[in-house]
């Protein structure tokens, strides 16, 4: 992460929080890929062996799905994991590439997750006043959780889209910031 002169610029430190900060989210909620199958499968034997089933276990994988949905956004995103059409992307150079993240960033990244945080503090406001949980009998408490994490999923995912900026911004000036990923695994 150091340059050439062993000094690391503050660019640099912030593009690593920024990706070790989403490394670090998307890999716990990795683990929640894993309860939410074993509780699927649970589900299905309860269901269909035993003619059980229960409201909180249902509402429980739709909030896991929705967690993992979320959060990893960010996580998605620091990999070039989410989908794009690349029949040009490809082709190009890397500044032309750099040029077109930095774009995207700026007309479509930035303003969607704006929009997305900006609507739906209200909504987890209202949520959290209420103590909104279920509307079933026999669903989960503290349903405003589940909410909150919306705004802080695209707060997420837009820091990682500052870090994307920054990268290829550096990359179109000349300044290539070093790479900061970390194996997957």
């Amino acid at each position: 992460m150091e340059n050439e002169t062993g000094f690391i610029n503050p660019i640099q430190k912030l593009v690593f929080a920024i990706d070790m900060a989403n490394e670090f989210i998307g890999k716990a909620v990795s683990w929640c890929t894993l309860f939410l199958v074993v509780l699927v499968t649970l589900n299905v034997i309860l269901r269909y062996a035993f003619n059980m089933s229960f409201v909180f276990m249902e509402e429980m994988q739709w909030h896991l799905y929705a967690l993992i949905f979320l959060l990893g956004a960010g996580y998605t995103l620091r990999y070039n994991g989410h989908v794009r059409v690349d029949v040009l992307y490809q082709r190009l150079g890397k500044r032309s590439r750099a040029l077109i993240n930095v774009l995207g960033c700026l007309f479509f990244l930035f303003p969607g997750c704006y929009l997305v945080i900006k609507t739906s503090i209200p909504f987890v406001h209202s949520s959290w006043a209420m103590s909104e949980g279920s509307a079933d009998p026999g669903g989960l408490p503290a349903r405003y959780l589940l909410k909150a994490t919306v705004p802080l999923a695209f707060l997420l995912l837009a820091l990682q889209g500052l870090s994307m900026f920054l990268k290829n911004f550096f990359i179109l000036i000349g300044r290539p910031i070093p790479e900061t990923k970390r194996r997957r695994g």
